[in-house]
């Protein structure tokens, strides 16, 4: 074993140096995975809507839906929805929320998610224009039938 010049051994030091950082990732996995999927305001939000907002709903729309799954660092399998919003409407959106509702092959909703395919922080998406965004998943039901979501607008920003 070889050891430095204060009578320490190298494996020792490169051990407690992977301990450490399998700690951190397991802690950041773990905050991940407790953090909600959403603020609480986001409920209210989309209750508080008015006409024109609900109204601008059927000028979205949703197309090329893709489920993917891959494994992570941590030997967990990851699905991915990937998708596109194209915006037929006449006003620019800054903000969209959608709910994501997965089914079994009975067609029961086995997982209703949030997600957020444009946020303030993004570029808005003006008239005619289409945008892809993608929706990570870390748990996902076993009965559910391997198909994309229903997607259903909730909130929308002009």
């Amino acid at each position: 074993m070889l050891r430095n010049n204060r009578g320490v051994s190298t494996f020792l030091i490169i051990l407690c140096v992977t301990l450490l950082l399998f700690g951190l990732i397991a802690w950041y996995a773990t905050w991940r995975h407790s953090t909600p999927s959403r603020p609480s305001s986001e409920s209210s939000r989309a209750s508080n809507l008015g006409a024109e907002q609900k109204a601008y709903f059927a000028s979205l729309e949703f197309s090329e839906l893709h489920m993917s799954a891959a494994e992570n660092f941590l030997g967990n399998t990851v699905t991915y929805l990937d998708a596109q919003v194209t915006n037929r409407g006449t006003k620019t959106v800054r903000s969209l929320d959608v709910e994501l509702n997965f089914v079994d092959t009975l067609q029961q909703v086995v997982l209703r998610e949030t997600a957020h395919p444009l946020t303030s922080r993004l570029t808005p998406l003006k008239p005619g224009e289409t945008r892809a965004f993608r929706v990570t998943f870390e748990h996902m039901p076993v009965d559910w039938n391997q198909a994309p979501p229903a997607i259903r607008p909730v909130y929308v920003e002009f």
